[in-house]
């Protein structure tokens, strides 16, 4: 297959039927992981587990997705980002039947890690599509309208995961990918854009380093705090520190390395990657935490618990357009920072709230937090997309969304460990912790402002 010439985007319409393609797609797989964030505490209490286990439903995910990331972003440089695209889609539509039809806690977890898989195929190429996609004048919009449609789909995940447990059991929450993930294969099979193919062989050790480099720190850290095999956990996350050493220096001598070494020597790039990692934590600490905290604390019922979820991200999804627009105006540090420190604020708000809090007092605490992380998302995507050079874009969407997933298991391991060593607080916990990642990510944007790199491409100036 030849690539085609689309040296600034594709032409309409063929544009709007590839974004639409995208939405579809990424709009799925976080409808996914929503709606299973406000299920766990109906599917502990069916399969009669405990809030810490039952959370690995979404660690499995989480950590799937994560694991395959940055091998999948390499492959669609080899083989085509649309080609990954469609592979990673069909598996997913099959691995969310596989977890409609699941009876023990054991085989929903295992199904989620396939369905992990299936959605990495998807946020792997999603970034290096976006940019061959829209043209550069307006990749900040595009990026911005790619942030709406996730924060609608956030938006929409609690009401429809309240709706659902109001008439049914949960496996019915995992059906509704099914005829989405259908459309999506239907109009993305040709509308997306074809890209350049490396030609180089596919590098499997860096794969399988990969792999392990992820898999052992994090359940190794899991091990480590939650349970009582301190030994095999610390020699497990040791391990896997030692493996992403290893990946490291054998990367450092590639010219287009798995893992985008390279990437990172632009400080710019490392910062935007280190501050996405630490707003993401802050994010799923919260949106995992909060389910338990309204439904155990608070004493709001399941249905209750979806609709307070629910404005957080419709303020992500008013705000992220408009802070794309400006993205391609202004300097995004600053926009990042001043997004992270509203986001700080409002969990910070939502840590004190009293628990006779009433809706109106639990929803524009949501709002807050839902504008500053909103006002963060689209400004910092496009900050780390045009820091790369358009032939390496597969790379940076790849470390993009290994970014953003890396955080949100951080995230959600460190609920787990807070549930199970603070008990009752373990929410309360959560949001304090969730707070200062947020601050802390403010701080690293804002030393991005200070930078003076050399402009060596019109993509670094734009960055800057």
């Amino acid at each position: 297959m030849t690539a085609e010439e689309h040296p600034d985007g594709l032409p309409t319409p063929r544009l709007w039927w590839a974004a639409v393609a995208m939405w579809l797609a990424i709009g799925m797989t976080v409808l996914d992981s929503a709606i299973a964030n406000v299920a766990l505490p109906a599917i502990a209490r069916d399969f009669g587990a405990r809030p810490a286990e039952s959370i690995w439903i979404v660690n499995a995910y989480q950590l799937a997705i994560v694991i395959a990331l940055l091998p999948l972003a390499s492959l669609g440089e080899k083989i085509g980002y649309r080609l990954v695209y469609r592979a990673g889609l069909g598996l997913f539509v099959l691995a969310s039947l596989a977890c409609a039809l699941s009876h023990s806690l054991s085989t929903l977890t295992a199904a989620r890690a396939l369905q992990g898989l299936g959605a990495a195929g998807v946020m792997s190429v999603n970034g290096a599509l976006v940019r061959f996609i829209y043209p550069h004048r307006n990749l900040g919009r595009g990026i911005g309208l790619n942030a709406m449609v996730v924060s609608a789909s956030l938006a929409l995940g609690p009401t429809i995961a309240s709706g659902i447990l109001a008439v049914g059991p949960w496996p019915w929450l995992f059906g509704v990918n099914i005829p989405i993930g259908i459309a999506a294969l239907a109009i993305g099979w040709t509308t997306l854009p074809l890209n350049p193919l490396s030609g180089r062989p596919f590098d499997w050790i860096s794969a399988t380093l990969n792999a392990f480099t992820f898999g052992l720190v994090i359940t190794g850290v899991d091990i480590l705090t939650r349970t009582r095999a301190k030994l095999a956990g610390g020699l497990e996350t040791l391990a896997g520190i030692t493996v992403g050493v290893v990946l490291v220096l054998r990367e450092l001598r590639r010219p287009r390395p798995l893992a985008p070494v390279d990437l990172l020597a632009n400080p710019i790039f490392a910062l935007s990657i280190l501050t996405s990692i630490a707003s993401f934590a802050a994010q799923m600490l919260a949106f995992v935490a909060l389910p338990f905290h309204f439904e155990y604390g608070l004493h709001y019922s399941q249905v209750e618990t979806g609709l307070l979820m629910t404005p957080w991200p419709v303020a992500v999804g008013l705000m992220a357009p408009l802070a794309g627009w400006l993205a391609d105006r202004m300097s995004t540090a600053v926009l990042c920072a001043i997004g992270l420190g509203l986001f700080s604020l409002g969990l910070v708000s939502l840590a004190v709230m009293p628990m006779t809090a009433g809706p109106l007092d639990v929803g524009w605490r949501m709002v807050l937090c839902g504008l500053g992380f909103g006002f963060f998302q689209s400004p910092n995507n496009r900050m780390m997309l045009t820091s790369a050079p358009r032939d390496r874009a597969g790379a940076a969407g790849g470390m993009l969304a290994t970014a953003r997933l890396t955080g949100q298991t951080i995230g959600a391991v460190m609920t787990a460990i807070f549930l199970q060593l603070f008990t009752s607080k373990g929410e309360v916990v959560g949001l304090w912790v969730a707070a200062g990642f947020a601050l802390t990510a403010a701080a690293v944007s804002l030393s991005r402002q200070a930078l003076r790199q050399a402009p060596t491409d019109q993509s670094v100036r734009d960055s800057t």
